[in-house]
């Protein structure tokens, strides 16, 4: 039951840090929320199974959309030069 309460504090936590005014749009507060999301994402994992990990993945991930979105952009471009290049 732990996991579960710290994961919904993580979200409460993440979606009133998205509400206060930000000079570098919220990159450090993400990066924060990623590096103590990460563990508590294995943590809940372990103890709660496979569904309720996919459940917290899809919630911090709806989130972090713009941290995902600008690895998916990133990656893309590696994958996109490195095709230019063999080519």
């Amino acid at each position: 039951m732990a996991p579960i309460l710290c994961s919904f504090l993580w979200l409460i936590a993440a979606n009133l840090t998205a509400m206060l005014p930000s000079r570098d749009h919220h990159w450090r507060a993400a990066y924060a929320l990623i590096a103590a999301g990460v563990p508590l994402l294995g943590w809940i994992t372990l103890t709660g199974g496979p569904l309720w990990g996919m459940a917290f993945l899809v919630g911090g991930a709806s989130v972090l959309r713009w941290p995902l979105i600008r690895l998916w952009r990133w990656l893309r471009g590696l994958a996109l030069a490195s095709w230019q290049e063999r080519n």
